[in-house]
C-alpha cells in the first residue's frame, strides 16, 4: 500500500495511455469515428475489419435517429394545383399580432371599373390620406404588374383571368401581413373578382365599382387607347370589342354627381369613411 499525493490525482496521463482509452471509446462508440482530430488518427490504424464494422454501426444508428425525431412519421403532404407533396407550415406570428403591431386590420380595396375612370387616381389618393394618417398601404397597379409579375401574360381572356388570379393570390398575403393593399384593375370579368374575394375571409375583400360611363372615359382617354381599340388597332379592348361586368353587390360604388365626377379626396373619404365604420382603422 502507498499514499498518493493530491498532485498526482491531477497529473496527466501518459500519452500511449491516452492513445489505447481513445482507441477504446472509438470502437465502442462507432459512429463517434471521425469527430475529432485524435478520432481522425485512431480511424487510419483500424484494420478493414473494424472500419466495416464500425460503418455499419454507425448507418444503424443514423436510421434509428431519423425513425426516432418526434413528428416526422406524422406529417402529412398535399397535391395543390401542379404542385405535388407539399406542406403548409404554420409561424408563431400570425395576423392577429401583425394588425396589433401595426395598429389596423389588414384588407384588400379592390378597384375595379374602365379604362380612365380613375381607378389608379382613387387608389394614389387613397394611399397618401391613409399614410398621412399613420396607416401602412400597399397600392398594386395593374399596369404596373405587368412590368414584372404578369409581364409573361396578354390580354387574351385565359391571360386575364390569370392575372387577376396572381393579383388576387398577392393581396391576400398583403392583407395577412396587416397591410391595407389597395389593388386597382380593370378586372372586367365578375367571377374572376369573386375568387379573388372567397381568397379572403371575415368580410376583408371590400369591392370599389368606379361607375363611370363609358363615353366619359372614352372622352378622357388618357393613354389614347380608346382611339387605337376603335381604329382596330387594339383588339379586346374592355368597352370597346370585350365585355365588362360590373360588380351586383359591391361595398363601394363611386360615382358622378350631378354631371361631374368627384375628386380624388373626395373619393379617397368616400372609402376612408367606409374604413372607419367597419373598424378596419384599429388593430
Amino acid at each position: 500500500m502507498f499514499a498518493l499525493s493530491a498532485q498526482s490525482l491531477h497529473r496527466p496521463l501518459p500519452s500511449a495511455v491516452m492513445a489505447v482509452k481513445e482507441k477504446k471509446k472509438s470502437r465502442n462508440l462507432g459512429f463517434g469515428v471521425g469527430r475529432s482530430r485524435v478520432g481522425y488518427r485512431i480511424a487510419a490504424a483500424l484494420p478493414e475489419e473494424d472500419e466495416k464494422r464500425t460503418g455499419l454501426a454507425s448507418r444503424r444508428n443514423e436510421s434509428r435517429c431519423e425513425s426516432a425525431r418526434p413528428g416526422i412519421d406524422n406529417l402529412v403532404t398535399s397535391n395543390v394545383g401542379m404542385s405535388t407533396n407539399i406542406l403548409w407550415h404554420d409561424c408563431p406570428i400570425g395576423k392577429l399580432e401583425r394588425q396589433k403591431l401595426l395598429a389596423q386590420k389588414g384588407c384588400v380595396i379592390w378597384i375595379t371599373g374602365l379604362s380612365g375612370s380613375g381607378k389608379s387616381t382613387l387608389a394614389c389618393a387613397l394611399s397618401r390620406e391613409l399614410h398621412c394618417r399613420g396607416y401602412l398601404t400597399y397600392v398594386l397597379d395593374g399596369d404596373n404588374l405587368r412590368h414584372g409579375l404578369n409581364r409573361d401574360l396578354s390580354f387574351k381572356a385565359e391571360d386575364r383571368a390569370e392575372n387577376i388570379r396572381r393579383v388576387g393570390e398577392v393581396s391576400k398575403l398583403f392583407a395577412d401581413a396587416g397591410v391595407i393593399c389597395i389593388a386597382c384593375l380593370i378586372s372586367p370579368y365578375r367571377k374572376d373578382r369573386d375568387a379573388c374575394r372567397a381568397l379572403l375571409p371575415d368580410s376583408t375583400f371590400i369591392e370599389v365599382f368606379m361607375n363611370v360611363p363609358l363615353e366619359v372615359c372614352e372622352l378622357r382617354d388618357p393613354k389614347g387607347l380608346y382611339k387605337l381599340a376603335r381604329s382596330g388597332k387594339i383588339k379586346g379592348f374592355t368597352g370597346i370589342d370585350d365585355p365588362y361586368e360590373p360588380p351586383l353587390d359591391c361595398e363601394i360604388v363611386i360615382q358622378m354627381k350631378d354631371g361631374g365626377c368627384p375628386s380624388p379626396n373626395a373619393m379617397a373619404e368616400q372609402v376612408i369613411s367606409y374604413l372607419g365604420k367597419n373598424r378596419f382603422l384599429q388593430a
